[in-house]
């Protein structure tokens, strides 16, 4: 059975309906289907439809019309992006023979092999990707749920959120308290906690100098810590409060009503609260039965789950050793997946899995650092095979180029993802 291959507006059901139609073993095409059109599920159906030619059939199941990138949101709050800058369509994956379903996915059964959609019908598939970002765990802030989002927002899904919390920033009182709950380990990243305050701090000290930043962190230290630590000296001195693990950071509740945070029994009226929850898988790999409780335990050879060799999770909802949540981790581990999905359909050759990882951040305007690694599957996990960071005290023209090369990956990855 063969299928149009176009962009699907509205009509998500009758196509569910259409693939529905059972495919008898050793007839037709082949089929997989992909949840989440981030990172890691956009880059996945691209290369399987890609280099496959057209003897698969590739559908992605994603609700949003146009995916807004959680890397380089926070420069959107800094004042360095317009929202537009971070929205991307996916029209270049649908002409490149992605079936593109605008739904949500509600349900999955592996016995069947189908998943099913909120507009009705279901979706059969041979190998299933799961890339649905994260979720956040239920009470792991007192005082917050997703009810309070819209008081004291997360802005951890790129969109709406990261608007709501400009919009927060603009309208503080002169002199007004900023507080960041910082999230536990693992966090997705970006958009990393630390360059927000960064971006935070830069949008503030031109608009608002006299304001006040402060940061509750379950942690005793954090990734880059000492460059960030540094920038905030260098460019915000006095303004960012961080207090720790060992400072009562981890002790933490909020009020949203009365907009308040008590941070180890000292409550603090502030004007705009940011609060990042402990995360897990989204919401579809829970569904699936392919999780911990928290995360999806993955084989390191081909993101396959350990709970199903036929289904597969990618990115920050993953469980897999040593790589860290991101788009560029997502990224990485999309293209191992799908080389392998490709040659156990096909046939085609699998080659060894390599993956890799960049994080950039900004501190200030042309003040870019990072840190990354190389990786490889070993039994046990993605193993780290060697890394780099920035350093302190490094010179302007070295700081402007890592900014600069961030700005590169912006457009390849995109680029890459989406077509």
């Amino acid at each position: 059975m063969t299928f149009n291959r176009r962009a699907f507006i509205g009509t998500s059901a009758a196509l569910a309906a259409t693939l529905a139609a059972p495919m008898v073993r050793g007839q037709g095409k082949p089929r997989v289907v992909v949840i989440g059109g981030g990172a890691g599920g956009a880059t996945a159906a691209r290369y399987i439809a890609k280099d496959s030619k057209g003897a698969i059939d590739v559908t992605l199941i994603e609700p949003t019309r146009r995916y807004y990138t959680c890397f380089f949101s926070n420069l959107y709050l800094g004042g360095f992006k317009q929202m537009e800058d971070l929205g991307h369509s996916y029209g270049g994956l649908a002409a490149g023979g992605v079936n593109v379903v605008h739904d949500w996915a509600v349900g999955v059964d592996r016995a069947a092999k189908s998943v099913s959609l909120a507009g009705g019908g279901s979706v059969p598939y041979d190998k299933l990707i799961l890339s649905p970002g994260i979720d956040f765990v239920e009470g792991a802030v007192e005082g917050w749920d997703l009810s309070a989002q819209n008081a004291m927002p997360h802005a951890y899904k790129a969109g709406s959120q990261t608007e709501l919390l400009k919009a927060q920033l603009m309208a503080m009182p002169e002199g007004g308290t900023f507080a960041m709950v910082a999230p536990p380990n693992p966090y997705r990243c970006p958009p990393g906690p630390y360059e927000r305050v960064s971006m935070v701090a830069h949008f503030l000290k031109a608009n608002n100098p006299t304001a006040k930043i402060i940061v509750a962190d379950p942690k005793p230290k954090f990734s880059k810590m000492g460059l960030f630590q540094e920038g905030w000296a260098d460019h915000y001195e006095g303004m960012v409060d961080w207090i720790g693990e060992d400072f009562g950071g981890g002790n933490v509740s909020v009020d949203p009503g009365a907009m308040t945070v008590t941070i180890d029994g000292e409550v603090t009226k502030v004007d705009v609260a940011n609060v990042i929850p402990a995360m897990k898988a989204g919401r579809i790999a829970e569904l699936a039965g392919v999780t911990d409780g928290n995360w999806a335990p993955v084989n390191a050879a081909d993101m396959s789950t350990k709970a199903d060799a036929d289904v597969y999770v990618l990115g920050d909802a993953s469980s897999q050793g040593d790589m860290p949540k991101s788009g560029f981790s997502a990224n990485s581990q999309a293209k191992v997946c799908a080389n392998a999905v490709r040659g156990a359909l096909t046939g085609s050759k699998i080659f060894p899995a390599k993956f890799s990882n960049t994080c950039w951040s900004l501190i200030a305007t042309n003040d870019g650092v990072k840190v990354g690694a190389t990786y490889e599957a070993t039994p046990e996990k993605i193993a780290k095979v060697d890394g780099f960071i920035s350093q302190t005290g490094e010179s302007a023209d070295l700081r402007k180029a890592t900014y600069e090369e961030s700005e590169g990956w912006y457009s390849g990855i995109t680029s890459d993802m989406l077509g």
